[in-house]
């Protein structure tokens, strides 16, 4: 039976649209030393990549004993902020990549709103996603839960079934799937082209593996034709 067409692309925004994922991992691992709570980056990176920020403060109690508060939050924010307006980048190839798709696509973000608008405009994307940004705190559960992958599309009036996702986190990808939609790998952020994460994302059985962005094109229009990219 031939794929459905494409509708709707949804990219999450950290590690597919900016490369921000590097920067965010070596502030959270610094705010969480000054709390206490030693932990490398690779873990931080394994515990918590694509994870919302009611996600993460749930494991660091639970896990941790570390309980998260509007200081903790305010101060690491601050950083992050700064470096992101210093130093934060756009994937390679998403602006034209964005301008070629020639169908509806929007942002779902595990971040807060103002980070991913934050994000979006430091490197130059604001305009070809605003208004249809869409944010985990938007929704009651957070990824690996479907529920913000199903308000974007419901909000964008496609159906699950019509959508593609682009997601570069094992709890993206679980989260699509959940939501009944395609999803592809994306391997191209710094944090993204070891091979243990190439593996990790593999396992969950994603339509598509790929690391350079402007491969998406390929992808969607051989969906929207029956056809597999591998």
């Amino acid at each position: 039976m031939a794929a459905r067409a494409t509708e709707l692309v949804i990219f999450d925004c950290d590690g597919v649209l900016v490369d921000s994922e590097p920067i965010s991992i070596t502030v959270l691992v610094e705010a969480l030393a000054a709390a206490g709570v030693a932990m490398s980056e690779a873990e931080a990176h394994e515990r918590f990549l694509g994870r919302s920020l009611k996600s993460m403060s749930e494991i660091l109690h639970d896990d941790y004993g570390l309980a998260i508060d509007a200081a903790f939050l305010e101060a690491m924010r601050k950083v992050l902020y700064e470096r992101f307006r210093a130093e934060l980048r756009p994937i390679e190839g998403i602006a034209e990549t964005v301008d070629a798709l020639g169908i509806a696509h929007c942002v779902a973000s595990s971040s807060q709103p103002e980070r991913i608008r934050l994000s979006l405009s430091v490197t130059g994307l604001i305009d070809r996603f605003e208004p249809n940004i869409f944010s985990a705190s938007m929704v009651a559960r957070g990824k690996p839960a479907p529920d913000l992958f199903l308000h974007a599309s419901a909000a964008m009036g496609v159906a699950p079934g019509d959508c593609v996702v682009v997601e570069d986190s094992p709890a993206g990808i679980a989260a699509a799937k959940s939501a009944g939609m395609r999803v592809v790998a994306f391997t191209g952020g710094s944090h993204a082209r070891s091979p243990e994460h190439r593996e990790s994302l593999l396992s969950l059985k994603p339509d598509a593996l790929f690391d350079d962005m402007r491969d998406l094109l390929q992808f969607v229009r051989a969906q929207e034709d029956g056809g597999k990219e591998h």
